[in-house]
């Protein structure tokens, strides 16, 4: 196992990891079932928790194709964070989309 870090118990890393690919799965249900829009800032925020807590389970268990992909999840949510809190702090609102029944 290739691991960035000694610990004495590597479960609570790992434990980590997991609960932020929960975070992921639950913020997509909620996406999926409409309970969150892609527009609100709370998605990316999720996301981004989600991607430092599967980036922390990384250090014990190291895979750099996961590692990059998390990094970008938490490049893409900051910066879709601090874009939506500006067009607030503005005044504009972010559209969110209509769903139209087929």
């Amino acid at each position: 196992m290739n691991s960035l870090i000694q610990v004495s118990n590597p479960i609570i890393f790992e434990s980590i990891g997991i609960a932020g690919f929960c975070l992921y799965v639950c913020n997509y249900l909620l996406l999926t079932f409409q309970k969150l829009h892609s527009t609100d800032p709370a998605y990316f925020a999720i996301n981004l928790v989600a991607a430092t807590c599967v980036l922390l389970g990384l250090l014990v268990s190291f895979n750099l194709a996961s590692a990059m992909i998390q990094l970008f999840w938490v490049v893409i949510s900051t910066i879709a964070i601090l874009l939506r809190l500006k067009c607030e702090g503005l005044g504009q609102r972010t559209k969110t989309p209509t769903v139209r029944a087929a």
